[in-house]
């Protein structure tokens, strides 16, 4: 809230004096001065002139991020509770098997929930356009922390493989393989990782709806499978977890003429055997999310708060006040 600084006050807030002890002389006022605008939230861009205003009963107020099948907004609810809002482009909202998968998304994000996931509030597959709202976990992305940061500590480390762990664990018991997992999926919080964009997920009993010989998924974090046009399983996920905490703890990228054996050598043994049996080439020889936490509890746990000081800034200026856009 805009402070007014007055006369009235001795120009110093609510610590003014009263020079004179309410003597009968004129003090002059000081000059009326908004404070300053609030810094802006990192990642919170300014709506642009063609961006709506409103979705659904949300109020946009900023935008989050933009991809090739729609843009993610900040709103708000009625009851000023705040939500991401992804809002599919025109020209895919007008293709009916692009609908199709859009309403995938929509029911593999809702069937998954859970605390190492964002939950959907609400959406509506059939409109025009069609969009998905869920909650707005206030914080930077894995890649954003690392590209600032660099490579993660221990302990943070620990708390942030158990806990993608944890969400794998709920999203494979679901029927879902998430296919798309990499450090820009995975939002830091203050509660830890989430999981998020479950836009090329696929349930295990689905039929794809992508057209054949075409791979779904990053570059870098593709399992062997993903490439070769083998049939896709939730060791997938895994392969892509294990290159996860490769770029988390610095293992990646790789300077020239250095192997990943070599550079996992350095890392903290506690990860070096789950990173190993994520990066098998046989699925069948990669751990699954509760062998992973199992092996993971076997180490000492982390302090109670995981997040370095740097990285807690970083989070705790995602949860300041947004300003309402004009």
């Amino acid at each position: 809230m805009a402070a007014i600084l007055s006369g009235g006050n001795g120009g110093n807030g609510g610590n003014g004096r009263n020079d004179g002890g309410g003597a009968s002389h004129h003090t002059p006022q000081s000059p009326v001065r908004a404070a300053p605008a609030p810094a802006p939230v990192p990642g919170h861009q300014p709506l642009r002139q063609d961006d709506p205003r409103r979705i659904g009963r949300y109020h946009l107020t900023a935008r989050l991020g933009q991809g090739g099948m729609g843009t993610v907004y900040l709103g708000r609810s009625p009851g000023q509770r705040l939500v991401a809002v992804k809002v599919i482009r025109p020209e895919f909202a007008a293709d009916l098997t692009f609908r199709e998968r859009f309403t995938r998304e929509i029911e593999a994000a809702r069937r998954v929930g859970g605390f190492h996931t964002a939950p959907v509030v609400d959406a509506d597959p059939h409109g025009d356009p069609p969009w998905l709202a869920t909650e707005y976990i206030p914080g930077p992305s894995l890649h954003d922390v690392l590209a600032q940061q660099g490579a993660l500590p221990t302990r943070t480390l620990h708390t942030l493989a158990a806990g993608v762990a944890e969400a794998l664990e709920g999203i494979h018991a679901c029927g879902i393989i998430h296919r798309d997992v990499k450090p820009s999926n995975i939002i830091i919080s203050a509660t830890g990782p989430r999981v998020i964009d479950f836009g090329i997920a696929r349930s295990l009993d689905s039929t794809a709806l992508t057209s054949a010989n075409h791979v779904v998924g990053t570059q870098g974090f593709l399992a062997p499978e993903q490439l070769t046009g083998a049939p896709i399983t939730p060791a997938a996920d895994l392969y892509a977890y294990g290159m996860v905490l490769c770029h988390a703890a610095g293992a990646t990228p790789l300077t020239k003429g250095e192997s990943l054996e070599s550079a996992l050598s350095l890392l903290p043994s506690r990860f070096v055997g789950i990173i190993t049996r994520c990066l098998d080439h046989d699925p069948n020889g990669r751990p699954t999310p509760t062998e992973v936490l199992e092996q993971l509890a076997r180490s000492d746990s982390p302090p109670e708060d995981w997040l370095p000081p740097p990285v807690r800034t970083m989070v705790d200026l995602y949860s300041a006040p947004t300003a309402p856009a004009p």
